[in-house]
């Protein structure tokens, strides 16, 4: 395990009833899932719906005390209780050092979040967001300003699809800002379907399918390389498509 990351890794105890009494128990890579290492600063996880991508980063952040609908350690509103009972079956490795910063970002649970900070109405909480309510923001400013002013470095970032409110444009500043807070000694563990995001260098990529959690070169995903040949011939992949 990589001594320098906030998270080193998990493991899984099956014979939990929180796991073996739940659906958990029938998701496939869950099944599976005994132990797992993280070695990377950025790690991926990617795979279709439903594979177990947003029920893993959840647990992770529940495990570590976050709020399970977002935010960091200070936050604990609650609009719906609909997170799973993972983290009570999870024992999280940590590091030897401690984050400075911490923040899990769910774009479903997003809105209750900003809500949520706007309730608080506490002007010197609100420039750690940019000074301006994040609903006064549009969709894909209001994730950007999380990154640009919340995130402060020196932090353990879990992202669970970050790239939903985002444009082209956008992804590649968040990519730089991730830059930025990576050099800054940060970790982050994200839940993507984005090949934009997906090619941050010197990332691990697990891929969540047919039961398993496997290391996939970029070039190897499906993201990537649907996305190519789409890219590559879009009338081609149309007719093939609408035809």
């Amino acid at each position: 395990m990589a001594k320098n990351l906030f998270i080193r890794g998990f493991r899984i105890d099956h014979a939990a009833p929180a796991y073996s009494e739940s659906y958990l128990s029938k998701i496939p890579v869950l099944r599976h899932l005994d132990t797992f290492e993280f070695r990377k600063k950025v790690t991926f996880f990617v795979g279709e719906n439903g594979t177990g991508k947003s029920t893993i980063l959840e647990a992770l952040a529940v495990s570590s005390g976050y709020n399970p609908e977002g935010g960091s350690k200070n936050f604990n509103f609650a609009t719906s209780d609909t997170h799973s009972n993972l983290y009570r079956a999870m024992r999280v490795v940590k590091g030897i050092d401690r984050p400075r910063d911490v923040f899990f970002l769910r774009a479903e649970s997003f809105y209750n979040l900003a809500s949520n900070i706007d309730e608080i109405g506490d002007p010197l909480f609100l420039e750690q967001y940019g000074g301006r309510s994040l609903h006064e923001q549009s969709h894909g400013e209001s994730f950007l300003s999380l990154m640009l002013h919340r995130f402060r470095g020196n932090g353990l970032y879990i992202l669970d699809e970050p790239e939903a409110a985002l444009s082209p444009s956008k992804l590649m500043t968040m990519l730089a800002r991730m830059h930025e807070l990576v050099n800054q000694h940060s970790q982050f563990i994200i839940a993507t379907h984005s090949p934009m995001l997906m090619a941050y260098p010197n990332a691990d990529i697990y891929v969540l399918a047919e039961g398993a959690l496997k290391k996939t070169l970029y070039e190897d995903t499906e993201h990537y390389i649907v996305t190519r040949h789409f890219l590559e011939d879009p009338k081609k992949m149309l007719h093939y498509l609408l035809d």
